[in-house]
């Protein structure tokens, strides 16, 4: 049995979804790839082990993080094993034989209706209805054969489920993009790890609420230059007020400069994880 086929990914939408192109960059398309329908299904597969690997969105360029997804990666204590990016283009697409003209509903998740806002203002005889994933969405049409519809999705979904694009990327704005991270459960760093090459380092930790402390745990980083690439907040739900401090660190937990930082963070801190570190995949 080959590495790649021992391996299989869990994701939230259908096939052609753009986090299944997410799984396709991290380890090619001949990966075994098992869809769920709501994401929260996605880590407990992971945790049951149905799956070995993974691959959840985790921020989008133009409507920020997906909290519920950080919320996840710490509840369930999953290692990040890589990262990714994915431009985010969106077809208008139907059964083949359905033309433009014919179109009156145009099905897709809410956030991919709202990102082609400029489509729907050009064209308003089209109503946009709001459907649980973007390629659901096309092999619903295609199921269904709906004489009088589309559907917005990937190319990757037209290609899957035989559908015809009638109109190519009518997103909104082209700097659209998703970041996704792959979690497994156990990840270890080769020993012979390159630090010239970029790393990047997620943690978590909470801190008194007191004046100055997140200035001091900010400073851990700046003292040993430290480049910080994200920080995001999330409310911790048993103490109302109190929060949570996700930061993206430019390093690898082997490099001295952040085992340093993260040290002297532990000081600092009243509660304190690291989550993952690991080499982004273009």
């Amino acid at each position: 049995m080959s590495e790649i086929s021992a391996i299989s990914v869990a994701f939230q939408g259908e096939l052609g979804a753009f986090s299944f192109s997410a799984a396709r960059r991290f380890f090619g398309s001949e990966v075994q790839v098992q869809p769920f329908e709501q994401f929260k299904q996605v880590f407990e597969a992971l945790a049951a082990g149905i799956v070995t690997h993974a691959v959840i969105p985790i921020e989008n360029s133009l409507y920020g993080s997906i909290h519920e997804n950080y919320d996840h990666v710490l509840q369930y204590g999953f290692k990040i094993g890589g990262e990714t990016t994915i431009r985010i283009a969106h077809q208008l697409i139907a059964r083949p034989g359905v033309s433009f003209g014919d179109i009156r509903r145009v099905f897709s998740h809410p956030v991919a209706l709202d990102q082609c806002r400029r489509f729907f203002r050009e064209f308003p005889h089209i109503t946009p209805v709001s459907f649980y994933d973007t390629a659901g969405s096309v092999k619903m049409l295609m199921q269904q054969e709906l004489p009088d519809a589309a559907a917005i999705a990937s190319e990757a979904a037209a290609e899957i489920y035989k559908g015809s694009i009638l109109k190519k990327n009518i997103e909104d704005n082209e700097g659209n993009f998703t970041r996704f991270f792959l979690l497994t459960k156990q990840i270890e760093i080769a020993e012979e790890f390159h630090s010239v090459d970029f790393w990047k380092t997620l943690l978590v930790f909470a801190i008194v609420n007191a004046p100055g402390a997140l200035f001091k745990a900010m400073a851990c980083f700046a003292l040993r230059d430290l480049n910080l690439t994200k920080i995001e907040s999330r409310p911790i739900r048993e103490k109302p007020w109190e929060y949570l401090f996700y930061v993206d660190v430019a390093g690898c937990i082997k490099d001295r400069n952040v085992q340093k930082a993260i040290n002297h963070l532990e000081e600092l801190t009243t509660f304190l994880k690291v989550l993952g570190s690991y080499r982004p995949t273009m």
